[in-house]
């Protein structure tokens, strides 16, 4: 099993948002980054743990925790003229752009980027090193139990 912390903007989907989709389940859509798109298709797994997090909003941080629902499969939005995320140069023989479901477990409450940055021990997590912008990142399993830990769990 391995560990992730996976960004989204809480305009477009929420930790309460995903607690109300349809199992708890949503559609990790709009990644157009080609190390997160990776990560998706090589690297996590089904039952892999999500630290859900809030970004682009004025308190980031970790809000819920999840869980990686499927496999990695096209991203539509890529297809899709009217979307943020269309991308002109992706063909359906050959798209460039994956998604997976996450499935929302908990909200929890916020945890932020000061307070993160508080514990010493967290001082390796890529969400804390300066210039990192990707939404996917690895976390290792002692951040994890870390993070938990910081969360009441």
């Amino acid at each position: 099993m391995r560990y992730w912390l996976m960004k989204s903007e809480p305009e477009e989907c929420s930790i309460d948002d995903a607690l109300a989709a349809d199992h708890s389940t949503v559609g990790w859509t709009g990644v157009r980054n080609y190390q997160a798109r990776n990560f998706m298709r090589d690297e996590m797994n089904m039952g892999d743990g999500v630290l859900f997090y809030h970004s682009s909003c004025p308190q980031p941080g970790i809000a819920g925790i999840a869980k990686i629902a499927s496999g990695a499969r096209t991203d539509p939005t890529q297809f899709d003229p009217e979307s943020p995320y269309f991308d002109a140069k992706s063909n359906q023989d050959n798209p460039r752009w994956l998604l997976l479901d996450v499935q929302a477990v908990r909200k929890t409450r916020l945890l932020g980027l000061p307070e993160l940055r508080e514990h010493p021990e967290l001082a390796e997590m890529k969400v804390l090193q300066r210039g990192n912008r990707l939404s996917i990142t690895e976390v290792t399993e002692t951040d994890w139990k870390r993070v938990l830990q910081l969360l009441g769990k």
